[in-house]
């Protein structure tokens, strides 16, 4: 299994159908590709845990190299707890989900950044982590990379070390 990343977001601010619209207009943004089969998976009650999207590079029609798993968790699902404040140096009176989650960032670095440059425009005070690492992307620090030349392992940088 490969690295995860997930998007972090307010709990006051977190709506599932928001993602969903969000993310439609991120990938559009992103010249990228959409697939959603409106498969819901719910609890035993009947509760919406969650449902996956594919966004890839390029159409199915075309030979797509980049494609990623995007899944987005309803309200009631035990995967959004978040409780990495201290890890990542972020403000512990923030009251986070981790929703948006990415099943693997490997070899696909480049729509996910196109991806995530588009949903933290929209998004500003929301931010992108990669698990395995001790840091966050904030809008801020997407802004700054989108200036620079593309750097493939732009993911696996500390966007605050110089």
């Amino acid at each position: 299994m490969g690295t995860s990343a997930v998007i972090l977001t307010q709990k006051s601010k977190y709506s599932p159908e928001k993602l969903l619209a969000d993310t439609v207009v991120s990938v559009f943004h992103a010249d990228a590709t959409l697939y959603f089969h409106n498969n819901k998976y719910c609890s035993e009650e009947g509760e919406f845990l969650y449902t996956t999207l594919n966004i890839n590079n390029s159409s199915f029609s075309e030979k797509s190299e980049q494609s990623i798993i995007f899944s987005v968790h309803g309200i009631n699902s035990p995967s959004i707890d978040f409780y990495y404040h201290e890890d990542l140096e972020l403000d512990s009176d923030l009251s986070l989900y981790q929703v948006g989650h990415i099943e693997d960032i490997y070899g696909v670095q480049k729509l996910i950044f196109n991806f995530i440059y588009e949903y933290l425009k929209l998004n500003p005070d929301e931010y992108f982590w990669v698990t395995d690492f001790d840091w966050v992307y904030s809008w801020e620090d997407m802004q700054k990379l989108k200036a620079l030349p593309y750097d493939p392992d732009w993911c696996y940088k500390n966007p605050n070390t110089k």
